[in-house]
């Protein structure tokens, strides 16, 4: 076995190990203190991201939340690949971090394993939301629509900006699907 694969086998298990931590959101992103649970559920389209490995590539990438029956979330995350000319698809499970409907849920995609998801930022009709994770390495702005209105994407730049995000890193996701 070589050096480099043995560091692989050692680094993954403790890549899952932190992704199951729960980190401290970076100051100006703090998660909205209250949201409408049934108002966030259905589908969301992603509008712009940061690049990350699941959804390199992807476009008419999107999220789709529903109530399961023990209480936690359901989320289905597809997207197309151009280059394999075929859909993705991510199922999980997402679970408030504390007793409240706040903006503040763990997602998991893989067993036992979470990750951070904070709403900080949506409209008073739940059509525009900003989205970020465990760090300023992850940010999503969504919307129930494939497109979001110019004032709502300045408002959110602005605010990701403030917050130390890197937005001209951002992907500006093509939604040219049915």
């Amino acid at each position: 076995m070589t050096q480099s694969s043995m560091k692989r086998i050692l680094v993954f298990p403790l890549w899952l190990f932190s992704a199951s931590l729960s980190f401290p959101v970076p100051a100006g992103l703090e998660p909205l203190e209250q949201i409408n649970t049934e108002k966030y559920l259905g589908k969301w389209y992603e509008i712009a991201r940061l690049d990350f490995y699941f959804e390199r590539g992807l476009i008419n990438t999107t999220a789709e939340y529903s109530l399961n029956k023990n209480g936690t979330i359901k989320v289905v995350n597809r997207g197309f690949s151009p280059s394999k000319n075929k859909w993705k698809e991510a199922r999980g499970r997402a679970r408030f971090r504390t007793d409240s409907e706040n903006g503040a849920l763990k997602v998991s995609f893989f067993g036992p394993f979470y990750s951070e998801y904070n709403i900080i930022s949506i409209d008073n009709d739940y059509k525009y939301a900003l989205v970020v994770g465990q760090n300023r390495d992850y940010m999503w702005i969504l919307s129930r629509e494939k497109s979001i209105p110019e004032n709502v994407e300045e408002k959110y730049l602005q605010i990701a900006e403030s917050a130390g995000i890197k937005t001209e890193e951002l992907i500006w996701v093509e939604q040219s699907g049915p």
